[in-house]
């Protein structure tokens, strides 16, 4: 393509190429990035030429407000956030950056007359696959808000070279392909040499005495790596705060070994570099294998080394003692993969700054939080004694330390129940020892959270309920949020404009000033304006899936869409078996009227999963059957969209009728793809699970179809002995479904291809599918009903978007500040940078 980048005149004389916000000075700064840092003339340069080209003048913009944040926060006495997360699933960057710094519009009108589509230089970055789903992407809204809110805070983890895997559709088998999202580099990021930490793993330890003749313990490790921080930039809606995100990358101190080299060893001589840089490699090692355990553990470990050594030279350069670690560092857990910060933690202040355990003990329980994200038993981590104390020798002994302590304290208080300090004890006996990560930092923290108001009783009742009985005040609730930035603002742009046509932007930091559009739920231009917006959307997705799937689907069809990380409990095939079910009403007549739908699956199943596989395989397996059937006459139509991402949420979640959340009742911690649905106007389907409770709640029952077992109606009926087979003997159409699937209608020539999946619900059905099948189907009946009145639907759509103010991720992060961080907002005052009267002066 012929552009004009390369034309612009050199002659600037109001505004700096590298900070100015005119059009003229930012199209000359886009032509002179693409010059002296692509090295590409515009005759010569490709859409990833332009893209680079364009970060690198977003990021100019950036540095400005980034600089002068970490200068304010240098200068004042603050107290910071530093969130530690094995994820952050960030999403693209460019277009984000520019929506925070309002500066959208201005790079549009810039690259336009440069020659180029915004829209397509936009599609040119890779997602930073550094997350698996929810838990990464909340990380990464919550650093949208804390910045937005003028909170000190930076993020923690690990900058995998492979993020989660690219998801490739193969005969209707998930196939995955390594994410190389670093393949043409990254230019958000800055690397920071200077802040080089070394991280020790395996070896041993000994008792030496210092000068005093007390004695400590030193850790002799037997390899270590150096930790590499780099930094990018987390700007703030519309301020001038410019957080930062430190992802550390794995290296071998000494990665080049002459001798072996020179003996003729050349695999022994980078053997170390292999070894060190393997633990940033890959998110989520396969964990099926003792190896990948082990470097799991290995990741964890790493991050988390990284980052306490990270805090504590800040902490000591700024104030030069550490008794008021806590007045000044707040550190969230989020889950269990940071859990061995705890441990970490004890072994710097005691081995590393000589501190005695009980102020040690303080600090450490002063300065943690912990959030967790599951109940299910499987996801609240344990790791095997052996490889711990091969892997960390000392942390081992401090987590026996801290237990040992514990232990004495639960048997002053309850002196005669033998059980409940089994229960409670870090090290889980019998069947080979374990360190049980949870109840580690639940230990070591001064406050335990769940992510929804279900979530936080059922820990409290259930998974750390002896833990709840000695701390009650440690515990409280912080529903989920979203930021309302990317996942309204970015996503869905005409909806956007039409809410702040009527009532103004400063929804997008107040998200329940979006009740203020229920004024206009009678409006006739307003109604008719929602269901273009609508109608476009879902054209835009019809579009992408024409041209990835092949398949052509009615835009007036019902978008019935579920999107998340395929797992049993999160119940993807009971919807399957609700389409299969349909399809067989067809078939028995073909002449039914059938409201027509577009069902719309997407996510990733773990690679050593083999049932999540088996459920994507079916859900393929159907679609294949029912888009070719000519007795459907397209009426229902199955797509499964491959690889699933930030940045293809973006297209579907404004593009949604219906939102599919429907884990089993007690399953789902909270959810965050619900709210995102929500906002963009889809109604939700679902169980009473995680914050759809909390939807429900706020947008009014009338505007949310409910089916399914409650938590509590599920552990009942488990405990009286739950038995599939009576629903499959009672219900004819259930029976059916599951009677073509496992006779092999869906999977010609393999006959018993499914069979796992179907012998799996009729004998275990651990999440309760049976149980709930007809309801489910009832349930989708009146969404059917509601959809054929189209005033009605809209007036549900307008109400669910009108009452979706409380899963801003804002209100999550000020609940945390007051509430677990006591941190305060800090303004940051833009200085601007004067290229022309800059010097080097470096202060005394």
């Amino acid at each position: 393509m012929q552009t004009n980048v390369a034309n612009q005149t050199s002659n600037i004389t109001v505004e700096d190429d590298r900070t100015g916000l005119s059009i003229e000075t930012l199209k000359r700064a886009f032509a002179d990035n693409l010059f002296y840092i692509q090295g590409k003339l515009a005759i010569l340069a490709n859409f990833t030429d332009y893209y680079m080209a364009l970060s690198y003048t977003t990021r100019d913009r950036l540095l400005q407000r980034w600089l002068q944040t970490l200068k304010v926060y240098h200068e004042q006495d603050i107290k910071t956030v530093y969130y530690l997360s094995a994820e952050f699933l960030m999403g693209r960057h460019l277009g984000n950056s520019l929506i925070n710094l309002d500066l959208y519009e201005s790079i549009e009108q810039a690259v336009r007359e440069s020659g180029l589509d915004l829209t397509e230089v936009l599609e040119q970055e890779p997602d930073p696959g550094l997350g698996n789903g929810g838990l990464g992407r909340l990380a990464a809204c919550f650093l949208d808000s804390l910045a937005t809110l003028e909170i000190p805070a930076m993020g923690y983890g690990i900058r995998y070279e492979f993020g989660i895997f690219n998801q490739s559709i193969q005969h209707g088998w998930q196939v995955e392909i390594p994410d190389k999202w670093l393949r043409c580099g990254n230019p958000w990021e800055v690397v920071r040499y200077e802040s080089t930490v070394q991280v020790k793993f395996g070896g041993h330890t000994e008792i030496y005495n210092d000068d005093r003749g007390r004695p400590h313990t030193r850790w002799i490790p037997s390899f270590t790596v150096e930790g590499i921080p780099h930094d990018t930039p987390v700007p703030g809606y519309q301020t001038n705060t410019v957080n930062t995100l430190r992802l550390w990358k794995a290296e071998a101190g000494e990665d080049f070994n002459f001798q072996a080299f020179n003996s003729g060893d050349y695999d022994g001589a980078v053997a170390t570099k292999i070894k060190s840089e393997t633990i940033s490699k890959v998110l989520y090692p396969n964990d099926n294998t003792p190896q990948g355990r082990q470097l799991r553990l290995e990741q964890q470990f790493f991050f988390v080394s990284c980052s306490l050594q990270d805090i504590i030279r800040r902490h000591l350069n700024r104030y030069g003692r550490l008794d008021n670690l806590a007045d000044h560092a707040a550190v969230q857990l989020n889950d269990t993969h940071p859990a061995i910060s705890i441990a970490e933690m004890m072994r710097l202040l005691v081995d590393e700054h000589g501190l005695f355990w009980d102020e040690a003990w303080r600090i450490t329980q002063n300065t943690f939080a912990y959030t967790n994200h599951t109940l299910m038993p499987e996801a609240l981590e344990r790791w095997g004694v052996p490889l711990f104390e091969s892997l960390l020798p000392r942390h081992l002994e401090i987590i026996y330390e801290i237990n040992h302590r514990f232990m004495q304290d639960v048997q002053t208080w309850f002196p005669d129940d033998d059980e409940l300090l089994s229960r409670l004890s870090i090290i889980e006996e019998g069947g080979g020892k374990k360190v049980r990560m949870a109840n580690l930092a639940t230990i070591g923290s001064h406050a335990v959270n769940g992510v929804a108001a279900l979530h936080t009783e059922l820990l409290k009742q259930d998974v750390l309920k002896d833990f709840y009985k000695l701390w009650p005040e440690k515990f409280n609730n912080k529903t989920n949020g979203v930021t309302p930035r990317r996942w309204v603002l970015l996503a869905n742009p005409a909806l956007s404009g039409l809410i702040t046509e009527k009532i103004g932007d400063t929804w997008l930091k107040h998200l329940d000033e979006l009740r203020k559009i229920e004024a206009f739920v009678d409006d006739h231009d307003f109604r008719d304006r929602w269901r273009q917006i609508k109608q476009a959307n879902k054209q835009k997705l019809a579009d992408y899936i024409r041209t990835h799937n092949g398949v052509e689907v009615d835009v007036n069809s019902i978008f019935d869409i579920q999107v998340k990380r395929i797992h049993e409990y999160k119940r993807q095939h009971l919807d399957l078996l609700h389409i299969i079910g349909l399809y067989l009403r067809i078939k028995q007549n073909p002449s039914i009227d059938i409201t027509p739908r577009t069902f719309v699956f997407g996510g990733k199943a773990a690679p050593g999963y083999f049932m999540a596989k088996l459920i994507i395989k079916a859900i393929n397996a159907v679609a294949d059957v029912v888009n070719r059937d000519p007795d459907v006459h397209g009426r229902i139509k199955v797509v499964f969209l491959a690889n699933f991402s930030a940045s293809l949420g973006q297209l579907i979640y404004p593009a949604a009728d219906l939102s599919e959340q429907i884990s089993t009742a007690g399953k789902e911690a909270s959810g965050t793809g619900n709210m995102k649905f929500t906002m963009n106007g889809a109604l939700t389907i679902g169980t009473l699970d995680g914050a759809n409770i909390e939807i429900r709640e706020e947008v009014g029952d009338d505007n949310f179809f409910l089916f399914g077992l409650t938590a509590s109606e599920v552990e009942e009926m488990k405990s009286k002995g739950y038995n599939p087979r009576d629903y499959y003997e009672s219900n004819e159409e259930l029976r059916n479904v599951l009677d073509r699937l496992a006779m092999g209608y869906f999977s010609p020539g393999e006959k018993d291809l499914f069979k796992p999946l179907v012998d799996s619900l009729l004998h275990h059905d651990d999440y309760m599918l049976l149980a709930d099948y007809q309801a489910y189907s009832d349930c989708q009946a009146k969404v059917s009903e509601a959809y054929q009145d189209v005033e009605k639907w809209t007036t549900m759509s307008i109400l669910n978007v009108a009452r979706s103010g409380k899963f801003s991720s804002d209100r999550t992060i000020k609940e945390y500040c007051d509430e677990i961080w006591n941190v305060k907002p800090v303004k940051v005052e833009l200085q601007p940078y004067d290229p022309a009267k800059a010097t080097i002066n470096v202060g005394s």
